[in-house]
Formats: C-alpha cells, sequence, structure tokens
C-alpha cells in the first residue's frame, strides 16, 4: 500500500528553501524510490499535473508531472487548444535545469496545491528545455511548449523556493468556487481588463 504524503500549505518553511540535489544513487536507492512512488499517489489523489518534493515537506529537487488525456478530455476543447494543454506522460525530474527557449509571455489562470483552493493569473514563458535525471539516476531532456512548459515552469520553481502567488498578477486572484462562478467563461484578457493593473508589484507608483 502506498502512502499517500500531506501536501504542505503556503507558510510551510520548506515551500521558501533551496532544495538540496540528490545523487544518482540515491535516486536509485530504496528510500528516494519510495518517495517517487508516493509523490506519485499523492499527486493522483489531490489531483494534480505536477508535485515537487517540498510539496510534501521534504527538501529535495525531485519532481513528478503527469497531465492524463482524461483530465483534457474533461475539459472545453477550445479553451484546452487556447492554453496549448496536451497530454504529458508520467515523469520524474531529479536535479531539473530549465532553460527558456521562447520568452514571449503567456498569461493564464493557475492554481497549486500548496495555495489550496485559490486561482491566479501568471504569466509564464512560451517554450523551456529541461535537463534532468530521471528515475534512474540517468540524464533525460524534455522539451516542451504551452501547458506542458508551463507545468515545468510551475514545478520548477518550488525547488527555488519560488511559489506561483509570487509571480501572479496579485489583482486576479481568487478562490477556486468564484473563478468557476464569475470568470470561468471569460479570457484572460478580459478578467485584466475588468479587475484592472492598479496596485500591482511591477507598478512602481502604485500606493
Amino acid at each position: 500500500m502506498v502512502n499517500i504524503l500531506k501536501i504542505v500549505q503556503a507558510g510551510h518553511p520548506v515551500l521558501r528553501q533551496m532544495a538540496r540535489p540528490l545523487t544518482p544513487e540515491q535516486i536509485r536507492g530504496p528510500e528516494i524510490q519510495r518517495l517517487i512512488e508516493e509523490m506519485r499517489a499523492t499527486m493522483y489523489d489531490a489531483p494534480g499535473v505536477g508535485l515537487a518534493a517540498p510539496q510534501v515537506g521534504i527538501g529535495l529537487q525531485l519532481v513528478v508531472i503527469e497531465d492524463k488525456p482524461a483530465y483534457i478530455e474533461r475539459g472545453d476543447p477550445d479553451d484546452m487548444a487556447a492554453r496549448g494543454r496536451t497530454p504529458v506522460p508520467f515523469q520524474v525530474l531529479a536535479n531539473p535545469r530549465l532553460t527558456v527557449v521562447d520568452r514571449t509571455p503567456v498569461e493564464f489562470f493557475e492554481g497549486c496545491l500548496s495555495v489550496a483552493e485559490m486561482m491566479m493569473v501568471v504569466a509564464r514563458v512560451r517554450a523551456v528545455k529541461v535537463e534532468a535525471l530521471d528515475h534512474t539516476g540517468k540524464p533525460v531532456t524534455l522539451s516542451a511548449q504551452g501547458w506542458p512548459a508551463r507545468i515545468l515552469q510551475h514545478e520548477i520553481d518550488h525547488l527555488r523556493g519560488v511559489l506561483c502567488i509570487d509571480r501572479m498578477k496579485s489583482r486576479t486572484f481568487m478562490t477556486s468556487r468564484n473563478y468557476g462562478l464569475y470568470t470561468g467563461d471569460q479570457s484572460v484578457a478580459e478578467v485584466l481588463a475588468a479587475v484592472g493593473t492598479t496596485g500591482e508589484p511591477d507598478d512602481p507608483l502604485a500606493s
């Protein structure tokens, strides 16, 4: 029986610390192999499309990701196409290093299992390359754009002590319930126009 781990929430110190790298020998060892399976089960249980070790209280550079076709099929086809959301097979990434391939900013709502029941608009770059070690400790390289690139950026941020709330458009921060009630059928541009930009952190004249 695989344990479902507790997902820690914003305010827990581990979410603000730099995670420690793993050696290939550690990755192949029984402790990390067990952790990988527990993180996978926890991600499915949440459910989510990615989980980083700091989110379960463990400061290691370890990420699991998977965006199942069934998740995408439940969404609105036009919305999924706009997001560039395509299936991502299960992947284990240790010590990931991200390189920006296309710096074009793309804004969409996203959530986080460690900022439970909240949504916010976050700008991410369009395309990335990630070099990491897989579940056997061997080098692997992933190239991604659209929503898969967003997942990678979000999870790798966790290994650096960065949360999506650090990158969000603060005036779009809302509960998941209110997102569904009031903004789910609007484009991001419409939401941004409705809430305005006054008070955003990147506005040096904000008071």
